[in-house]
C-alpha cells in the first residue's frame, strides 16, 4: 500500500472537500429561496457536466499528464466551488455545478487509472478496496463539516481549501507516472441484448440516486430540520451504503443475482416510503436512512456483478463502462424530473420517486428471475465499488491469465438471452 498512500490522503481530503459541497449547494440553495424545480437542475447540471468530463478527461490526461491534469482539475474545482459565493444567481450556479461535474470527474480519472498502474494484478482487490472505505469515509466525514457555524460563505471557502489541499500529496510524489490505457468503446445496445437486468438496473439506479444526492437534502430542509441534523442523515446513509455491501454481496454470490437485486430494490423501496413518516423522529429516521443507503447503493455492484457472470472477460470493461454511462445519464435525468415532481406535488414527491424507479428495477429483476429460474452462473464475484470514472472499472478487471468459470449456460445455469446471440440470428 505504500506506493498509493500520497494518492489515497489526497481522495480525502478531495472527498471532504467534495461531499461538502454537494450537499451545501443544495441546502444553500434552500435556503435563499431557489424552487424544487430549480434546485433538481442544478443537480442535474452537475451530473451532466460529470458525463461530458468523462469524454474529455482522457484526453486532456494523455496530453499534459497525470500531475499536471491533476493541479489543473483541482484548481478547476477550487474556482467553481468560490463561484458560488460572488452572486445568489440561478445561472452562475448551473455554470459552475456544470464545471465542477466535468472538473471533479477528471481528478477521478488521474487518481483512479492511477491507482491502477501502481497495483498489482494479486493486490488489486486489496485497493480498491482500501479505495472504497477511503472514499465513503470521506463522504461520510464530510457531512458532518455542515455543523461549522459560520457565515454562509466560509463553507465555500472551506471547500476551496480542501479540493486545493488535496493536489498537495499528488503534487509531492516520486511514484513513475502511468499510461492512460485507451477507452473502451460503448455498446449500449449490447449491454440489453447479453444483460437486459443489468441495463435496466444501471438506468433506474442512476435516476433514482441522482434525485437523491440533489434533493434529499432539500427535503430534510423542508421538514424544518437543521444543518447539523441535514450532515447527520446523510452521513448515515453513507455509511449504511459502506456497511451493507459486504453482507448484500455474500448474498449476491450465493443466489441468483436477479433475485437478490429484487430484494434489496423492494427493502429500499420500503425503506423510502418510510421516510416521511420517520422524519420527526431521530432515533427511527437514522434506522430508516440506514437501511435505505444500504440497500441503494449496493444496486450499482450487484449490476456490474451480474455483467461479470454473462459476458467474457475481453468485454467486461467495455459493458461496464456502458453501465456506467447508463447511470451517468439517468443522475443527470433523475433530478430534474423529480425536482419538478416536489414543486409541483410537494417534497414527498420525492420519495415516491424513489419508490418508482426501485420498484421498478425489483419488477423486471422478478420477471428476469421468474421466467429464467436457474442456477445462478459463478463467472464473477460481487465487488464492493463506487460509480466515478471508467478508469475505476479497471481496477476490477480480472489479472490475466487467471482462471475463469465456463461459459457454457448448460452448466453455470446462465439462461439463454443473457448471453450473446449468435451471429447466424442477429438481423
Amino acid at each position: 500500500m505504500r506506493p498509493i498512500l500520497s494518492l489515497l490522503f489526497g481522495v480525502a481530503l478531495l472527498l471532504l472537500g467534495a461531499g461538502l459541497l454537494n450537499t451545501l449547494v443544495p441546502v444553500r440553495a434552500s435556503e435563499v429561496g431557489f424552487g424544487d424545480g430549480l434546485i433538481g437542475g442544478l443537480s442535474s447540471a452537475y451530473f451532466a457536466g460529470f458525463f461530458i468530463g468523462t469524454f474529455i478527461a482522457p484526453t486532456l490526461v494523455r496530453r499534459i499528464g497525470h500531475i499536471r491534469a491533476f493541479a489543473f482539475y483541482s484548481v478547476c474545482c477550487t474556482c467553481t466551488a468560490l463561484l458560488h459565493t460572488l452572486a445568489d444567481a440561478a445561472a452562475l450556479w448551473l455554470l459552475a455545478r456544470l464545471l465542477l461535474g466535468a472538473a471533479l470527474v477528471g481528478m477521478y480519472t488521474v487518481i483512479e487509472s492511477w491507482l491502477n498502474a501502481q497495483a498489482e494484478p494479486r493486490h488489486r482487490g486489496k485497493v480498491f478496496a482500501t479505495y472504497m472505505v477511503v472514499n465513503l469515509g470521506a463522504l461520510a466525514l464530510s457531512q458532518q463539516l455542515l455543523r461549522i457555524d459560520a457565515q454562509a460563505f466560509v463553507a465555500f471557502v472551506l471547500v476551496a481549501l480542501l479540493i486545493s489541499a488535496a493536489s498537495l500529496p499528488v503534487l509531492l510524489t516520486r511514484q513513475a507516472l502511468p499510461q492512460f490505457p485507451p477507452a473502451p468503446r460503448l455498446h449500449l445496445r449490447r449491454l440489453f441484448q447479453t444483460t437486459p437486468t443489468a441495463g435496466a438496473g444501471a438506468l433506474l439506479s442512476g435516476l433514482a440516486m441522482g434525485a437523491f444526492w440533489g434533493l434529499m437534502p432539500v427535503y430534510l430542509v423542508r421538514a424544518q430540520l437543521d444543518a447539523a441534523a441535514v450532515g447527520t442523515v446523510m452521513s448515515m446513509t453513507i455509511l449504511g451504503g459502506a456497511a451493507l455491501q459486504w453482507p448484500v454481496g455474500y448474498l449476491s454470490d450465493r443466489f441468483d443475482r436477479r433475485l437478490v437485486l429484487t430484494l434489496v430494490c423492494l427493502t429500499a423501496t420500503v425503506a423510502a416510503l418510510l421516510v416521511p413518516l420517520a422524519v420527526r423522529h431521530g432515533a427511527a429516521l437514522m434506522v430508516v436512512a440506514f437501511v435505505f443507503g444500504g440497500m441503494a447503493f449496493a444496486i450499482y455492484p450487484i449490476v456490474v456483478a451480474h455483467l461479470v457472470d454473462h459476458l467474457p472477460p475481453e468485454d467486461l470493461l467495455a459493458a461496464s463502462s456502458s453501465a456506467l454511462l447508463l447511470t451517468g445519464l439517468g443522475s443527470a435525468l433523475g433530478p430534474l424530473v423529480a425536482g419538478a415532481l416536489m414543486a409541483g406535488l410537494g417534497p414527498n414527491m420525492l420519495f415516491a420517486w424513489f419508490a418508482l424507479m426501485l420498484g421498478g428495477i425489483a419488477v423486471f429483476a422478478a420477471h428476469r428471475y421468474r421466467a429464467f429460474r436457474r442456477r445462478r452462473g459463478t463467472g464473477g464475484n460481487f465487488l464492493p465499488m463506487l460509480r466515478t470514472s471508467h478508469a475505476s472499472l479497471d481496477l476490477l478487471a480480472e489479472p490475466a491469465g487467471a482462471p475463469r468459470a465456463p461459459d457454457d449456460g448448460a452448466d453455470t445455469g446462465r439462461d439463454a438471452t443473457d448471453q450473446p446471440s449468435p451471429p447466424s440470428s442477429r438481423p
